[in-house]
C-alpha cells in the first residue's frame, strides 16, 4: 500500500514566496481582468447602491434604493439613463441590490393575474438562481433570497428560499406595459406590490407603495458621457479583485485560477513595479480585449441574416468570454426561456447599419416571433442607447397599438431617419441621420420555434 508523505501533497495554490516576473504578472494581469471584469462591474455597481440615501430615482430616472431594498419605476425608462446599455420600453423595470452576506432578504410577489411578468434574480456572475415569472406559474406570495450557506429559520408564511452561491444578488422585475395612458394606469396597482426588503421586516403582510411618489436622488458616479456609466477602472482594478473573489466563491476548477491572480496580486503590493504593471496591462486589456464586445458583430451563436443571439444567458458558468461580452455590451439578460435576444449590427448585405440608408424588416405572415409573452424590435444607438427621435419611439413591437399589416398579412418595421408616408408612420422605428445604429429583437417566454433555432428574425433588407 503506498502512502503519500505530507511533502508529497500538492499544494493549494503557488508558491507565494517564490520571486515572479513582470511579464508573467502581466499575463495574469491580462486573462484575470477579462474574466473579472463582469464581476468587479456589478461589485461597484452594489457599491454605488450602498450609497443610496433612500429609496428613489437617481437622477430622476432610474430605480436607486440602500442595499437590501427595492425601487421601482412607474412608467417606461427615460431615454436619458446611462447606467444600464440596451434598456427597452416593454416593461416597467424595477431593481435592488441585496447584500445576502449581510442578511436574507424577502421578495414580494403580488397577484399580476394574466399580464406578463419575470423577475430576474442574479448573483454577482450575473448567473441566474431563482425563477421568478409567469413561465415558471409563480403564484403571489414571500420568497427569500439568502446566501448558500445560511442557517438561520424560514419564517411561517415563506412561500420558497432560493440560494445564492455569492453574496450578492441583484434583482430586477419587469412588468409588461402596453403603450396606451390606460394600461399605464392599470399597471400601478399591480406593481404598487412589488418590494424587496430584510427578512427582519417580514411581517407576513404584503407591504404596498406608490411608485409615483419617489424622490429625486443624485447619482454617486460620474457619467460617461453617450456610452455606459463607467463601473470597471483599470488603475483600481486589482485593489478590489481580493473582496470580489471573496464574495464570489470558485466553481468547480476555479480554484487553480483563483489562487493565480491572488498570488500576482500579493506579489504585487510587495512591489510597485509589478503592481504598475498588472494596472498598465489591465489598462490594455481593457481596449483591446474589452472595447471590441461592444459590437454585436463581434461575438455570439451567428445566425441567418448576419443576426446574433446567445444561448446560456444567465446560466454562463466558466463561459469567460460571452459572460464578458454581455456584460460589456448589454449587462443583465434575462435566462432564454425568460428572454430570448437577436442582435443585429448589419443589413442582409453584411454593411453596418447607417441611418443614412433606410431599411425594412418584414415578418412573413404568421411568422412574427413565436412567443407566449410578447416581442419587441428596438433600435440602439452605437453606444447602445436610445436614439432621441420626434415621435419619442425606441421599439415597435406587441406593445404598440399603431401597427399595422400588410394586404398580404406580413409585417413591415420601416426603420429610417426620416418619416415615411403617413400610411406606413404607425410602423416607422426612428434612426438616427447618418449614423450607425443597431437594432436589438427580444422575444419574452419564447416558445420552442424559437428556443430549439427553428425560428430566427428576417433579414434587414436596405429599401428604396
Amino acid at each position: 500500500m503506498m502512502i503519500q508523505r505530507a511533502w508529497q501533497a500538492m499544494p493549494a495554490g503557488p508558491d507565494t514566496s517564490v520571486k515572479i516576473t513582470e511579464p508573467y504578472a502581466r499575463m495574469v494581469a491580462r486573462d484575470a481582468y477579462f474574466w473579472a471584469w463582469p464581476l468587479v462591474n456589478i461589485y461597484n455597481r452594489r457599491l454605488a447602491f450602498r450609497q443610496a440615501p433612500r429609496v428613489g430615482l437617481m437622477n430622476g430616472v432610474l430605480p436607486f434604493a440602500p442595499l437590501n431594498a427595492l425601487s421601482m419605476l412607474h412608467d417606461y425608462i427615460e431615454p436619458k439613463q446611462r447606467w444600464v446599455a440596451c434598456p427597452n420600453q416593454d416593461v416597467v423595470y424595477g431593481a435592488a441590490i441585496a447584500a445576502l452576506d449581510e442578511t436574507p432578504v424577502v421578495v414580494q410577489v403580488p397577484d399580476f393575474g394574466e399580464r406578463f411578468w419575470v423577475y430576474q434574480v442574479v448573483d454577482l456572475r450575473t448567473d441566474g438562481f431563482a425563477e421568478l415569472g409567469s413561465m415558471y406559474g409563480t403564484q403571489p406570495g414571500f420568497y427569500v433570497l439568502a446566501r448558500a450557506d445560511w442557517q438561520g429559520e424560514t419564517p411561517r408564511g415563506i412561500t420558497k428560499v432560493f440560494r445564492a452561491p455569492t453574496g450578492t444578488a441583484f434583482v430586477v422585475p419587469r412588468v409588461f406595459q402596453d403603450d396606451t395612458a390606460e394600461d399605464r394606469q392599470a399597471v400601478q396597482d399591480l406593481i404598487g406590490g412589488i418590494d424587496v426588503y430584510p427578512l427582519a421586516e417580514f411581517d407576513g403582510t404584503m407591504k404596498r407603495h406608490d411608485w409615483r411618489q419617489l424622490p429625486r436622488l443624485g447619482s454617486p458616479m460620474s457619467d460617461s458621457g453617450e456610452g455606459e456609466t463607467r463601473w470597471v477602472f483599470p488603475e483600481t482594478f486589482f485593489d478590489q479583485v481580493p473582496q470580489v473573489l471573496k464574495d464570489t466563491p470558485p466553481l468547480p476548477g476555479e480554484e487553480a485560477r483563483y489562487a493565480q491572480v491572488l498570488a500576482a496580486i500579493a506579489a504585487a503590493e510587495k512591489d510597485p513595479t509589478l503592481k504598475q504593471a498588472m494596472s498598465d496591462e489591465a489598462e490594455k486589456a481593457d481596449t483591446d480585449l474589452i472595447g471590441p464586445l461592444l459590437q454585436f458583430r463581434n461575438w455570439g451563436q451567428q445566425l441567418p441574416h448576419h443576426w446574433s443571439s446567445i444561448s446560456n444567458s444567465a446560466a454562463f458558468g466558466t463561459d469567460y468570454f460571452t459572460r464578458t461580452a454581455v456584460a460589456k455590451s448589454n449587462i443583465l439578460v434575462n435566462a432564454p426561456n425568460e428572454t430570448k435576444y437577436y442582435y443585429q449590427d448589419l443589413d442582409a448585405s453584411g454593411a453596418r447599419l447607417n441611418g443614412a440608408r433606410r431599411y425594412a424588416v418584414t415578418f412573413a405572415r404568421d411568422q412574427t416571433p413565436p412567443v407566449d409573452g410578447f416581442w419587441s424590435l428596438t433600435l440602439y444607438d452605437d453606444h447602445h442607447f436610445f436614439v432621441p427621435n420626434e415621435i419619442k419611439r425606441y421599439s415597435l413591437g406587441t406593445k404598440n397599438k399603431s401597427l399595422q399589416s400588410n394586404p398580404d398579412g406580413s409585417l413591415t418595421i420601416y426603420v429610417q431617419a426620416d418619416p415615411p408616408p403617413e400610411a406606413r408612420r404607425g410602423n416607422w422605428l426612428p434612426a438616427p441621420k447618418g449614423a450607425d445604429f443597431s437594432l436589438y429583437m427580444r422575444a419574452y417566454w419564447p416558445k420552442a420555434a424559437i428556443l430549439d433555432g427553428s425560428w430566427t428574425p428576417p433579414p434587414v433588407q436596405r429599401a428604396a
